[in-house]
Formats: structure tokens, C-alpha cells, sequence
């Protein structure tokens, strides 16, 4: 029932901004994770940013390669999560997929995320 739908990517120049959104449905856990990643041509996927809820607390983490220029968010309702990407470099093309679980431990690993979106293509020119 758990569905993530991503949109918000295109092309930009390095420098610019980019607002990617995921929209969940199916979502009823008062515990989860919700992750980017990101993953280019012939490379590994890689953690990009996550959100974690756990209870009534909500956790921010963000991977080192995007700490002060990403940021991870959600709506108040908890429908969608969002990656607000600022001051963009050519080497954060990638294509960017939203993941989420129930397993809130490895929030950093992919093997660890259950449900995925079927990504959206950022692409940074110089």
C-alpha cells in the first residue's frame, strides 16, 4: 500500500536551486525512516539526506557531501518530504530516489529502505 512518487528534478546551472518533492500515500507508521539518494551513471547509490520519526520525536540527517546546501523536510500532514537543494555542483547529477521503511537503525544504507519511488533526474551544468 506504500507508494513514493518523486518530481521536482531537471536541468540547472551550477549554483542554482532545485526543490525535490516525494509524495507518500499508504504511510501509517508512527516510526519510519524517509531517505534520498541519489545514484549516477556506473556509481554506487548514495545516501543523500533522511528523516526519521520515531515516536513523537522527528530525527534531520544529512550525508557530509550536502550538509549546509541540502536540506530535508516534510509537510505538516506528513504527506510528502522534500529536498531543497541549494548552491548545486555538476557532481550532483544523478537521478534522485525517495525510499522509506520501518527499520529506523541504518537510515544511511539502502539495503535497509523497503519502498521506493522511481526516481527523478537532477542534472547540474557547469
Amino acid at each position: 500500500q506504500v507508494h513514493l512518487v518523486e518530481s521536482g528534478g531537471g536541468l540547472v546551472q551550477a549554483g542554482g536551486s532545485l526543490r525535490l518533492s516525494c509524495a507518500a500515500s499508504g504511510w501509517t507508521s508512527s516510526t519510519y525512516a524517509m531517505a534520498w539518494f541519489r545514484q549516477a551513471p556506473g556509481k554506487e547509490r548514495e545516501f543523500v539526506a533522511a528523516i526519521r520519526r520515531i515516536g513523537h520525536t522527528t530525527h534531520l540527517n544529512h550525508a557530509d557531501s550536502v550538509k549546509g546546501r541540502f536540506t530535508i523536510s516534510r509537510d505538516n500532514a506528513e504527506s510528502s518530504v522534500y529536498l531543497q537543494m541549494n548552491s548545486l555542483k555538476p557532481e550532483d547529477t544523478a537521478v534522485y530516489y525517495c525510499a522509506a521503511t520501518y527499520n529506523i537503525g541504518r537510515y544511511y544504507s539502502a539495503v535497509y529502505y523497503n519502498y521506493w519511488g522511481q526516481g527523478t533526474q537532477v542534472t547540474v551544468s557547469s
